[in-house]
């Protein structure tokens, strides 16, 4: 069997990002950015959810964040403000070395991310009184064989897409999975 070029596969992490992306939008997010970008880093999805009853805001600690990178807890939420998620996406086979792209979230990590949120609340001053949360979505990519057959047995996902020859399984949306004590310096 040869070996096919790299743009023969498709681009796992970019797929991996639009079923989020198409999930966090049938969930009633607006998509603001993917994959912003700043010398710090990279957010792969910046979304922001409006008032209401404020039920999704509270599924998880939502913080402040100051254009310094500096934080405080906001327990007590406004329905009038948006909350803003700024969300890493993690898309995995199984059997991946780091436990589905958990172990991939380090502190570092976490750090840039911080930091490049920083910046777009810089760039998007509007925004910057806004409640924040850092969430992470973990999503199984399987390699589809044509001569598969039968039935397999796993959790339930939130949400499915294929593209030829793959399967992806967005199987956990962690809402704010890293909280606002991370020492940017």
């Amino acid at each position: 069997m040869a070996n096919l070029p790299p743009s023969h596969y498709p681009d796992i992490g970019s797929l991996g990002e639009d079923l989020v992306a198409q999930w966090l939008q049938s969930t009633g997010w607006i998509i603001l950015h993917r994959r912003f970008s700043s010398r710090w880093g990279e957010i792969d999805i910046i979304a922001e959810y409006f008032g209401g009853d404020g039920e999704q805001r509270n599924r998880g600690a939502v913080g402040r964040i100051s254009n310094s990178g500096l934080s405080t807890q906001d327990s007590v939420l406004s329905t009038q403000h948006s909350l803003l998620a700024f969300v890493e996406v993690k898309t995995r086979s199984s059997g991946n070395w780091d436990t589905g792209g958990r172990s991939a979230i380090t502190p570092q990590k976490q750090a840039k991310i911080w930091r490049t949120a920083g910046i777009f609340l810089a760039q998007y001053p509007e925004k910057a009184d806004y409640s924040c949360r850092f969430d992470v979505a973990i999503v199984y990519c399987q390699r589809i064989s044509k001569n598969l057959t039968g039935v397999t047995a796993n959790q339930e996902a939130l949400a499915t897409s294929s593209v030829p020859g793959y399967k992806f399984k967005l199987q956990e949306y962690i809402p704010a999975a890293f909280d606002s004590s991370i020492d940017n310096g």
